[in-house]
Protein backbone atom coordinates (compact mmCIF):
# COMPACT_ATOMS: atom_id res chain seq x y z
CA UNK A 1 0.00 0.00 0.00
CA UNK A 2 2.61 2.15 1.26
CA UNK A 3 4.72 1.67 -2.28
CA UNK A 4 1.71 2.56 -4.22
CA UNK A 5 1.16 5.41 -2.50
CA UNK A 6 4.44 6.57 -2.85
CA UNK A 7 4.27 6.01 -7.21
CA UNK A 8 0.73 7.57 -7.35
CA UNK A 9 3.26 10.78 -5.06
CA UNK A 10 5.62 10.45 -7.45
CA UNK A 11 3.74 10.18 -10.40
CA UNK A 12 1.26 13.59 -9.75
CA UNK A 13 4.73 15.43 -9.35
CA UNK A 14 5.78 14.50 -12.79
CA UNK A 15 2.55 15.87 -14.04
CA UNK A 16 2.45 18.61 -12.42
CA UNK A 17 6.11 19.88 -13.02
CA UNK A 18 6.65 18.32 -16.40
CA UNK A 19 4.09 16.73 -18.52
CA UNK A 20 2.40 19.41 -21.07
CA UNK A 21 -0.89 17.47 -20.91
CA UNK A 22 -2.42 14.49 -22.25
CA UNK A 23 -4.46 14.13 -25.51
CA UNK A 24 -5.97 10.96 -27.15
CA UNK A 25 -2.93 10.02 -28.96
CA UNK A 26 -1.33 8.84 -25.65
CA UNK A 27 -3.53 6.43 -25.10
CA UNK A 28 -2.52 2.97 -27.14
CA UNK A 29 -4.22 -0.48 -27.69
CA UNK A 30 -2.51 -3.46 -26.92
CA UNK A 31 -0.90 -3.95 -29.91
CA UNK A 32 1.16 -0.96 -29.93
CA UNK A 33 2.12 -0.91 -26.27
CA UNK A 34 3.71 -4.85 -27.63
CA UNK A 35 5.36 -3.24 -29.97
CA UNK A 36 6.98 -0.28 -27.60
CA UNK A 37 7.50 -3.45 -25.46
CA UNK A 38 9.67 -5.06 -28.18
CA UNK A 39 11.74 -1.95 -29.52
CA UNK A 40 12.59 -1.77 -25.82
CA UNK A 41 13.91 -4.70 -25.66
CA UNK A 42 15.96 -4.83 -28.71
CA UNK A 43 17.27 -1.84 -27.52
CA UNK A 44 18.99 -2.79 -24.66
CA UNK A 45 19.84 -6.23 -26.06
CA UNK A 46 22.43 -4.29 -27.61
CA UNK A 47 23.39 -1.91 -25.62
CA UNK A 48 26.50 -1.32 -23.65
CA UNK A 49 26.72 -0.58 -20.18
CA UNK A 50 26.76 2.67 -19.14
CA UNK A 51 26.95 4.74 -16.06
CA UNK A 52 24.78 8.31 -16.45
CA UNK A 53 24.99 11.21 -14.83
CA UNK A 54 22.29 11.86 -12.63
CA UNK A 55 22.80 15.54 -11.44
CA UNK A 56 19.43 17.22 -11.33
CA UNK A 57 20.24 19.06 -14.75
CA UNK A 58 20.28 16.19 -16.67
CA UNK A 59 17.48 14.26 -15.10
CA UNK A 60 15.83 17.55 -16.10
CA UNK A 61 17.30 17.40 -19.85
CA UNK A 62 16.41 13.69 -20.21
CA UNK A 63 12.78 14.90 -18.74
CA UNK A 64 12.21 17.44 -20.85
CA UNK A 65 13.18 16.07 -24.15
CA UNK A 66 11.32 13.34 -23.90
CA UNK A 67 7.93 15.37 -23.39
CA UNK A 68 8.89 17.49 -26.00
CA UNK A 69 9.33 14.63 -28.41
CA UNK A 70 5.68 13.13 -27.24
CA UNK A 71 4.09 16.86 -27.58
CA UNK A 72 6.24 17.14 -30.99
CA UNK A 73 4.65 13.41 -32.39
CA UNK A 74 1.33 14.50 -30.74
CA UNK A 75 0.88 17.80 -32.37
CA UNK A 76 1.79 15.62 -35.85
CA UNK A 77 -1.14 13.13 -34.95
CA UNK A 78 -3.38 15.77 -34.58
CA UNK A 79 -3.02 16.84 -37.77
CA UNK A 80 -5.32 14.33 -39.41
CA UNK A 81 -3.46 10.97 -38.20
CA UNK A 82 -0.11 9.05 -38.51
CA UNK A 83 -1.47 7.20 -41.24
CA UNK A 84 0.13 8.83 -44.91
CA UNK A 85 -3.30 8.88 -46.40
CA UNK A 86 -4.86 11.23 -43.23
CA UNK A 87 -1.54 12.94 -42.24
CA UNK A 88 -1.77 16.93 -42.51
CA UNK A 89 -5.43 16.50 -43.82
CA UNK A 90 -6.88 18.16 -41.05
CA UNK A 91 -9.89 20.23 -41.49
CA UNK A 92 -9.32 23.34 -40.19
CA UNK A 93 -12.70 25.52 -38.96
CA UNK A 94 -13.02 29.27 -39.47
CA UNK A 95 -15.37 32.34 -37.61
CA UNK A 96 -16.21 34.77 -39.82
CA UNK A 97 -15.88 37.22 -36.59
CA UNK A 98 -13.16 35.28 -33.39
CA UNK A 99 -14.14 38.63 -31.79
CA UNK A 100 -17.44 37.05 -30.59
CA UNK A 101 -17.22 33.37 -31.22
CA UNK A 102 -14.36 31.08 -32.33
CA UNK A 103 -14.42 27.76 -33.49
CA UNK A 104 -12.07 24.54 -33.94
CA UNK A 105 -13.19 21.43 -35.97
CA UNK A 106 -13.41 18.21 -34.24
CA UNK A 107 -14.53 15.95 -36.37
CA UNK A 108 -13.15 13.41 -38.34
CA UNK A 109 -10.86 13.23 -41.40
CA UNK A 110 -13.22 11.88 -44.05
CA UNK A 111 -12.29 13.90 -46.96
CA UNK A 112 -15.31 13.40 -48.60
CA UNK A 113 -17.70 13.99 -45.86
CA UNK A 114 -19.84 16.68 -46.18
CA UNK A 115 -19.66 19.38 -43.25
CA UNK A 116 -22.33 22.52 -43.27
CA UNK A 117 -21.66 25.72 -42.17
CA UNK A 118 -24.51 27.72 -39.88
CA UNK A 119 -24.70 31.25 -38.42
CA UNK A 120 -24.59 31.91 -34.31
CA UNK A 121 -25.42 34.98 -32.56
CA UNK A 122 -24.59 34.96 -29.14
CA UNK A 123 -27.24 36.93 -26.79
CA UNK A 124 -25.84 36.14 -23.55
CA UNK A 125 -22.27 34.19 -21.96
CA UNK A 126 -22.37 31.64 -19.27
CA UNK A 127 -21.22 32.92 -15.93
CA UNK A 128 -19.81 31.10 -12.41
CA UNK A 129 -21.49 31.71 -9.21
CA UNK A 130 -20.58 34.58 -6.89
CA UNK A 131 -20.10 35.24 -3.41
CA UNK A 132 -19.03 38.16 -1.48
CA UNK A 133 -18.39 38.67 1.66
CA UNK A 134 -19.01 41.39 4.18
CA UNK A 135 -16.41 44.26 3.77
CA UNK A 136 -14.88 44.67 7.24
CA UNK A 137 -12.42 47.29 8.61
CA UNK A 138 -8.87 45.58 9.41
CA UNK A 139 -9.21 45.55 13.08
CA UNK A 140 -9.10 43.00 15.57
CA UNK A 141 -11.95 40.44 15.21
CA UNK A 142 -15.23 40.29 16.94
CA UNK A 143 -14.90 36.57 16.69
CA UNK A 144 -14.30 35.38 20.14
CA UNK A 145 -11.38 32.83 20.19
CA UNK A 146 -11.48 29.17 19.32
CA UNK A 147 -11.80 26.69 16.25
CA UNK A 148 -14.58 27.30 13.67
CA UNK A 149 -15.97 25.18 10.64
CA UNK A 150 -18.08 25.76 7.62
CA UNK A 151 -19.58 23.17 5.39
CA UNK A 152 -19.27 23.62 1.29
CA UNK A 153 -22.03 21.81 -0.22
CA UNK A 154 -21.04 21.50 -4.62
CA UNK A 155 -21.27 19.13 -7.10
CA UNK A 156 -23.47 16.96 -5.08
CA UNK A 157 -20.14 16.41 -2.32
CA UNK A 158 -19.66 18.09 0.84
CA UNK A 159 -16.30 19.29 2.68
CA UNK A 160 -15.51 20.62 6.26
CA UNK A 161 -13.58 23.62 6.38
CA UNK A 162 -11.65 24.25 9.80
CA UNK A 163 -9.63 27.29 10.83
CA UNK A 164 -8.62 28.81 14.27
CA UNK A 165 -9.26 32.42 15.30
CA UNK A 166 -6.72 33.91 17.49
CA UNK A 167 -6.76 36.34 20.24
CA UNK A 168 -6.00 39.60 18.69
CA UNK A 169 -6.62 38.47 15.11
CA UNK A 170 -7.63 41.20 12.46
CA UNK A 171 -10.55 40.81 9.99
CA UNK A 172 -8.42 40.92 6.95
CA UNK A 173 -5.19 38.00 8.52
CA UNK A 174 -8.57 36.36 9.39
CA UNK A 175 -9.86 36.91 5.19
CA UNK A 176 -6.28 36.17 3.90
CA UNK A 177 -6.22 32.39 5.63
CA UNK A 178 -9.58 31.85 4.84
CA UNK A 179 -8.50 32.85 0.56
CA UNK A 180 -5.40 30.98 1.24
CA UNK A 181 -7.76 27.58 2.71
CA UNK A 182 -9.84 27.86 -0.18
CA UNK A 183 -7.95 28.22 -2.96
CA UNK A 184 -5.67 25.87 -1.92
CA UNK A 185 -8.21 22.88 -1.69
CA UNK A 186 -8.81 23.02 -5.03
CA UNK A 187 -12.38 21.74 -4.79
CA UNK A 188 -14.08 23.74 -7.94
CA UNK A 189 -13.99 27.23 -6.07
CA UNK A 190 -11.70 29.93 -5.76
CA UNK A 191 -11.45 32.77 -3.54
CA UNK A 192 -9.97 36.59 -3.71
CA UNK A 193 -10.26 39.73 -1.58
CA UNK A 194 -11.82 42.80 -2.30
CA UNK A 195 -10.98 46.40 -0.89
CA UNK A 196 -13.14 49.07 -0.93
CA UNK A 197 -12.35 53.20 -1.35
CA UNK A 198 -12.37 52.73 2.82
CA UNK A 199 -9.99 49.90 3.21
CA UNK A 200 -12.53 47.46 4.16
CA UNK A 201 -11.84 43.86 2.87
CA UNK A 202 -14.14 41.14 2.13
CA UNK A 203 -13.65 37.55 1.04
CA UNK A 204 -15.18 37.12 -3.15
CA UNK A 205 -15.55 33.02 -3.60
CA UNK A 206 -16.35 32.38 -7.34
CA UNK A 207 -17.19 28.88 -8.74
CA UNK A 208 -14.78 27.30 -11.35
CA UNK A 209 -17.72 26.33 -13.64
CA UNK A 210 -20.48 28.21 -15.18
CA UNK A 211 -23.77 27.73 -16.18
CA UNK A 212 -26.67 25.86 -13.89
CA UNK A 213 -27.59 22.11 -14.65
CA UNK A 214 -31.04 21.51 -15.17
CA UNK A 215 -33.00 21.04 -11.29
CA UNK A 216 -30.28 23.28 -9.77
CA UNK A 217 -30.86 26.57 -8.16
CA UNK A 218 -26.91 27.29 -7.22
CA UNK A 219 -23.62 25.60 -7.42
CA UNK A 220 -22.25 25.66 -4.59
CA UNK A 221 -23.36 26.65 -1.06
CA UNK A 222 -21.54 27.74 2.05
CA UNK A 223 -23.49 27.02 5.73
CA UNK A 224 -22.07 26.54 9.10
CA UNK A 225 -26.05 25.64 10.79
CA UNK A 226 -24.53 21.88 11.02
CA UNK A 227 -20.84 21.92 11.10
CA UNK A 228 -18.64 19.91 13.50
CA UNK A 229 -16.49 22.59 15.23
CA UNK A 230 -17.84 27.30 16.58
CA UNK A 231 -20.92 28.23 14.33
CA UNK A 232 -20.88 31.92 13.51
CA UNK A 233 -17.82 32.44 10.48
CA UNK A 234 -20.20 32.16 7.97
CA UNK A 235 -22.52 35.32 8.87
CA UNK A 236 -19.88 37.52 9.97
CA UNK A 237 -18.09 37.24 7.28
CA UNK A 238 -21.54 36.88 4.83
CA UNK A 239 -19.64 34.25 2.75
CA UNK A 240 -23.16 32.72 2.11
CA UNK A 241 -24.27 36.19 -0.02
CA UNK A 242 -24.59 35.48 -3.54
CA UNK A 243 -24.01 37.96 -5.52
CA UNK A 244 -24.51 36.86 -8.55
CA UNK A 245 -26.02 33.73 -9.46
CA UNK A 246 -24.35 31.49 -11.94
CA UNK A 247 -26.22 31.24 -15.70
CA UNK A 248 -26.40 29.56 -19.05
CA UNK A 249 -24.86 30.83 -22.28
CA UNK A 250 -27.94 31.70 -24.78
CA UNK A 251 -27.65 32.15 -28.04
CA UNK A 252 -29.30 31.98 -31.65
CA UNK A 253 -27.78 28.87 -33.89
CA UNK A 254 -29.59 29.27 -37.26
CA UNK A 255 -31.47 31.48 -35.84
CA UNK A 256 -33.30 28.67 -33.42
CA UNK A 257 -32.59 29.45 -29.46
CA UNK A 258 -30.16 27.37 -27.60
CA UNK A 259 -28.48 27.35 -24.73
CA UNK A 260 -25.17 25.90 -22.94
CA UNK A 261 -24.04 25.29 -19.62
CA UNK A 262 -20.27 26.83 -20.15
CA UNK A 263 -19.33 29.15 -22.70
CA UNK A 264 -16.87 26.32 -24.72
CA UNK A 265 -19.40 23.47 -26.43
CA UNK A 266 -19.62 21.10 -29.18
CA UNK A 267 -22.20 21.33 -31.88
CA UNK A 268 -22.92 17.98 -33.80
CA UNK A 269 -19.61 16.47 -33.06
CA UNK A 270 -18.65 18.07 -35.42
CA UNK A 271 -17.38 21.63 -34.02
CA UNK A 272 -16.00 23.04 -30.69
CA UNK A 273 -17.19 26.83 -30.24
CA UNK A 274 -15.95 28.96 -27.65
CA UNK A 275 -18.08 32.39 -27.03
CA UNK A 276 -16.19 35.32 -26.52
CA UNK A 277 -18.22 37.82 -26.27
CA UNK A 278 -21.92 39.28 -26.78
CA UNK A 279 -23.48 40.35 -30.49
CA UNK A 280 -24.92 43.49 -29.27
CA UNK A 281 -26.31 44.53 -32.11
CA UNK A 282 -29.56 42.19 -32.73
CA UNK A 283 -29.39 40.30 -36.00
CA UNK A 284 -25.76 40.40 -35.98
CA UNK A 285 -24.25 36.94 -36.19
CA UNK A 286 -20.85 35.37 -36.67
CA UNK A 287 -20.58 32.51 -39.53
CA UNK A 288 -18.91 29.09 -39.33
CA UNK A 289 -17.52 26.54 -41.13
CA UNK A 290 -14.74 25.33 -42.92
CA UNK A 291 -11.50 26.42 -44.86
CA UNK A 292 -10.88 25.06 -48.17
CA UNK A 293 -8.54 22.35 -48.36
CA UNK A 294 -5.72 24.61 -49.80
CA UNK A 295 -6.13 26.61 -46.39
CA UNK A 296 -6.78 24.01 -44.54
CA UNK A 297 -3.52 22.47 -45.84
CA UNK A 298 -1.24 25.48 -45.52
CA UNK A 299 -2.32 25.97 -41.72
CA UNK A 300 -1.88 22.29 -40.80
CA UNK A 301 1.96 23.05 -42.51
CA UNK A 302 1.99 25.74 -40.39
CA UNK A 303 1.10 24.05 -37.38
CA UNK A 304 3.69 21.50 -37.82
CA UNK A 305 6.71 23.84 -38.54
CA UNK A 306 5.49 25.66 -35.19
CA UNK A 307 5.90 22.36 -33.41
CA UNK A 308 9.15 21.22 -34.99
CA UNK A 309 10.91 25.02 -33.94
CA UNK A 310 9.61 24.64 -30.53
CA UNK A 311 11.15 21.14 -30.18
CA UNK A 312 14.21 22.95 -31.37
CA UNK A 313 13.91 25.98 -29.40
CA UNK A 314 13.79 23.89 -26.24
CA UNK A 315 16.87 21.33 -27.40
CA UNK A 316 18.95 24.13 -28.13
CA UNK A 317 18.23 26.25 -25.11
CA UNK A 318 20.54 23.01 -22.89
CA UNK A 319 23.77 23.63 -26.11
CA UNK A 320 26.44 24.12 -23.56
CA UNK A 321 25.02 22.81 -20.27
CA UNK A 322 24.43 19.55 -22.13
CA UNK A 323 27.30 18.01 -23.84
CA UNK A 324 25.22 15.34 -26.21
CA UNK A 325 22.53 18.07 -26.63
CA UNK A 326 24.61 18.82 -29.58
CA UNK A 327 23.95 15.57 -30.47
CA UNK A 328 19.82 15.63 -30.68
CA UNK A 329 19.87 19.31 -32.52
CA UNK A 330 22.56 17.50 -35.53
CA UNK A 331 19.68 14.64 -36.03
CA UNK A 332 17.01 16.76 -36.37
CA UNK A 333 18.54 19.24 -38.66
CA UNK A 334 19.43 16.02 -40.56
CA UNK A 335 16.29 15.01 -40.90
CA UNK A 336 14.79 18.07 -42.18
CA UNK A 337 18.03 18.82 -44.53
CA UNK A 338 17.05 15.14 -46.35
CA UNK A 339 14.38 17.37 -47.73
CA UNK A 340 16.10 21.25 -47.91
CA UNK A 341 15.36 21.76 -51.79
CA UNK A 342 11.89 20.04 -51.64
CA UNK A 343 10.93 22.59 -48.74
CA UNK A 344 12.96 25.19 -50.45
CA UNK A 345 10.63 25.48 -53.44
CA UNK A 346 7.23 25.75 -51.32
CA UNK A 347 8.34 28.76 -48.93
CA UNK A 348 10.17 26.44 -46.47
CA UNK A 349 13.76 27.26 -45.51
CA UNK A 350 15.94 26.03 -43.18
CA UNK A 351 18.18 28.63 -41.35
CA UNK A 352 21.54 27.72 -39.98
CA UNK A 353 19.93 27.17 -36.45
CA UNK A 354 18.12 24.18 -37.32
CA UNK A 355 14.78 25.82 -37.32
CA UNK A 356 12.77 25.98 -40.32
CA UNK A 357 11.64 29.64 -41.91
CA UNK A 358 7.81 30.31 -43.31
CA UNK A 359 7.17 32.67 -46.39
CA UNK A 360 3.84 32.20 -46.15
CA UNK A 361 3.05 33.85 -49.83
CA UNK A 362 5.31 31.51 -51.76
CA UNK A 363 3.76 28.44 -49.56
CA UNK A 364 0.13 29.82 -50.18
CA UNK A 365 0.95 30.36 -54.58
CA UNK A 366 2.73 26.87 -54.49
CA UNK A 367 -0.72 25.41 -52.52
CA UNK A 368 -2.42 27.20 -55.42
CA UNK A 369 -0.32 25.13 -58.41
CA UNK A 370 -2.17 22.39 -60.32
CA UNK A 371 0.55 19.74 -59.04
CA UNK A 372 0.36 21.13 -55.31
CA UNK A 373 -0.61 17.39 -54.02
CA UNK A 374 2.90 16.30 -55.82
CA UNK A 375 4.93 19.56 -54.41
CA UNK A 376 3.34 19.32 -50.97
CA UNK A 377 4.37 15.33 -50.60
CA UNK A 378 7.89 16.30 -49.42
CA UNK A 379 6.08 17.80 -46.35
CA UNK A 380 4.38 14.88 -45.32
CA UNK A 381 7.77 13.10 -45.97
CA UNK A 382 8.91 15.36 -43.60
CA UNK A 383 6.19 14.43 -40.84
CA UNK A 384 6.24 11.30 -40.95
CA UNK A 385 10.09 11.24 -40.49
CA UNK A 386 9.99 13.39 -37.79
CA UNK A 387 7.41 11.06 -36.20
CA UNK A 388 10.00 8.44 -35.95
CA UNK A 389 12.45 10.58 -34.67
CA UNK A 390 10.45 11.71 -31.74
CA UNK A 391 9.09 8.21 -31.15
CA UNK A 392 12.75 7.04 -31.33
CA UNK A 393 14.25 10.40 -28.71
CA UNK A 394 10.59 9.21 -26.55
CA UNK A 395 11.86 5.21 -26.31
CA UNK A 396 15.47 6.06 -25.11
CA UNK A 397 16.11 9.66 -24.00
CA UNK A 398 19.16 8.67 -22.29
CA UNK A 399 20.63 8.26 -25.22
CA UNK A 400 21.43 11.96 -25.40
CA UNK A 401 22.52 12.41 -21.42
CA UNK A 402 25.70 12.18 -20.20
CA UNK A 403 27.35 9.03 -19.83
CA UNK A 404 30.17 6.85 -19.39
CA UNK A 405 30.46 3.88 -21.37
CA UNK A 406 31.66 0.82 -18.56
CA UNK A 407 31.34 -2.46 -21.21
CA UNK A 408 30.47 -3.88 -24.59
CA UNK A 409 28.32 -6.89 -24.78
CA UNK A 410 29.18 -9.74 -26.20
CA UNK A 411 27.45 -9.67 -29.76
CA UNK A 412 25.49 -12.59 -30.21
CA UNK A 413 25.16 -13.99 -26.64
CA UNK A 414 23.03 -11.17 -25.30
CA UNK A 415 19.96 -11.67 -22.57
CA UNK A 416 17.18 -10.20 -22.42
CA UNK A 417 17.57 -8.16 -19.17
CA UNK A 418 16.58 -4.66 -17.25
CA UNK A 419 16.02 -2.04 -20.35
CA UNK A 420 18.42 0.83 -20.17
CA UNK A 421 15.64 3.42 -20.44
CA UNK A 422 14.91 2.44 -16.99
CA UNK A 423 17.36 4.57 -16.04
CA UNK A 424 15.20 7.64 -17.23
CA UNK A 425 12.67 6.93 -14.97
CA UNK A 426 15.06 5.95 -12.12
CA UNK A 427 16.53 9.04 -12.34
CA UNK A 428 13.48 10.78 -12.06
CA UNK A 429 12.08 9.04 -9.36
CA UNK A 430 15.64 9.13 -6.98
CA UNK A 431 14.94 13.09 -8.05
CA UNK A 432 11.85 13.30 -6.42
CA UNK A 433 13.09 11.35 -3.22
Amino acid sequence: MAYTAALNTVYNYYLSTYSKGSSQFDTHKSSELRNIYNSIVKLNRESPLSIFDTTKDTREFAIDIKENARSLCNTIASLGGLDETTLLNKKIAYSSNEDFVSAEYIGTSDIDEEVPSFTIEVQSLATPQVNVGTYLPDIESSLPEGTYSFDLNINDLNYEFQFAVHDSESNTAIQNRLCRMINNADVGIRSDILTDEEGNSALRITSSTTGLPEGKTNLFAISDSRTSKRAGAVAYFGINYVARDASNASFLLNGEERTACSNKFTVDKTYELTLNNIHSVIGESATIGLKTDTESLTDNITVLIDAYNSFMDEASSYLGKQPKSNRLVSEMTGVVSLYKNELDAIGLSLDDNGQIQIDKDILCQSALEDDAKESFHSVKELANSLVRKSQQISLDPMHYASSKIVAYKNPGKNFTQAYITSAYSGMFFNGYC
